[in-house]
């Protein structure tokens, strides 16, 4: 092998160590991405069970006060008519 074909390999192989570690720095960013968004997930999905649990608690409430209005409503027609 002559001196020219070996720094020509030689340059190959800086630039493969290069483009592999630049690859690598990037599938490591791509890893630590992910577990945000797992994590960042996982935050909403809580959150989203917490306000699935308040609306339904606001639904019953808001149930239960239609039902004493209309009851309400009733005993005074009742009055009115007597």
């Amino acid at each position: 092998m002559n001196f020219r074909q070996q720094i020509k390999d030689k340059k190959m192989a800086e630039m493969s160590e290069d483009s592999f570690n630049s690859l690598n720095d990037k599938v490591d960013d791509l890893i630590e991405l992910c577990a945000e968004m797992k994590r960042e997930n996982q935050a909403l999905k809580a959150n989203e069970s917490s306000w699935q649990t308040e609306r339904k608690q606001l639904l019953d409430r808001n149930q239960e006060a239609k039902a004493k209005l209309e009851s309400i409503l009733v005993r005074l027609k009742a009055m009115d008519n007597s």
